[in-house]
């Protein structure tokens, strides 16, 4: 039986995939399978996994399509996948070689739908540059219904997490569009009644040099029309109740993490539409500056914790000083 299907994605990363592969592997847990979905990558990459898949013929299998995005690749490999439990590696990232027998492990002794690790970023030599710390203070197991902030507190990355194999029933990654994890793992977690974590640091996700230079435009946008569409799962399901935390979402992900994309964005014109559509946004979700300036996660204030040059740039934001702003940034 296999008991976690990885699907891997793949486009432009041969420089990387090599390490990628080899970490997967080489898990401790052997009752998996590598699903190598090559979505139609024009450099040398397909010469690795053949390398791979012919080195380990039991463990990886290996499909070639047409280029579609992230979203169409993930979803193919989700479509051919046999597994108990689902996850994603990005191919130009890796993982300990314990994370996916101890995630499994977490999985099966606390009956949870969903397992989450940690992550950190690291460079191209490996050296770790930040901790990102996912569900502090809380225990490995976690019962939603008695610890639902928590679905307002966590990072949606898809990477970090093992997802139990029927909450993909009627469930698939969005094609076409930018930051579809915001999108679809909520919409998963809504579908869990337990979850269950652990605080080592098994996924290590690489801060590309030649990431510096991706350009912000207006496809953040869909930031924003992620987080209408959670709402919409969140109406539906047996967690309608929880207001507060729909709230306190709608703040991390529509406001902070759209601010954040925001101040990247170079050109005036674009700049100026989206900042418009946040103000739609804070309008149509009754969102106050105060709400924004009070928002807890974690249980501490949010802002508070930030680093100097985030804290100034939200503020000036939100007192309404956006020139200022923009010649700062």
């Amino acid at each position: 039986m296999i008991k976690v299907s990885v699907i891997v994605p793949v486009y432009n990363v041969e420089k990387y995939l090599r390490k990628c592969l080899n970490s997967l592997v080489n898990q401790t847990l052997q009752e998996i399978e590598i699903l190598i979905v090559n979505d139609g990558s024009p450099d040398s990459s397909q010469i690795i996994i053949d390398e791979f898949a012919a080195k380990f013929p039991l463990k990886i299998k290996s499909f070639v399509k047409e280029n579609g995005g992230l979203s169409d690749a993930r979803n193919f490999g989700l479509d051919r996948a046999t597994g108990e439990f689902m996850a994603f590696v990005d191919s130009d990232d890796s993982v300990s070689e314990s994370m996916f027998a101890e995630m499994y492990a977490l999985a099966k002794k606390h009956n949870a739908e969903m397992v989450i690790c940690n992550l950190q970023k690291v460079d191209a030599a490996g050296n770790v540059k930040q901790k990102l710390t996912q569900i502090p203070n809380m225990p490995e197991r976690i019962v939603l219904e008695d610890h639902f902030s928590v679905f307002a507190d966590l990072s949606y990355f898809a990477c970090n997490k093992i997802f139990r194999s029927d909450l993909f029933d009627e469930k698939r990654f969005k094609n076409g569009i930018h930051f579809e994890d915001i999108q679809l793992i909520p919409q998963l977690l809504l579908k869990c009644t337990v979850i269950a974590q652990t605080q080592n640091y098994h996924y290590n996700y690489l801060e590309r040099e030649d990431s510096i230079t991706k350009t912000h435009t207006e496809k953040g946008l869909d930031i924003l029309h992620a987080v209408d569409e959670v709402e919409k799962a969140f109406e539906n399901s047996r967690y309608s109740q929880q207001k507060r935390e729909i709230k306190n979402f709608k703040i991390l992900e529509g406001i902070y993490t759209f601010l954040a994309y925001l101040a990247f964005v170079k050109d005036e014109q674009i700049y100026q539409k989206m900042s418009q559509e946040l103000k739609v946004f804070l309008r149509k979700n009754k969102i106050s500056t105060v709400d924004i300036l009070l928002y807890r996660r974690f249980g501490r204030n949010y802002l508070l914790y930030l680093p100097l040059k985030k804290k100034i740039y939200y503020l000036l934001y939100f007192i309404g000083q956006e020139k200022l702003l923009r010649k700062l940034v």
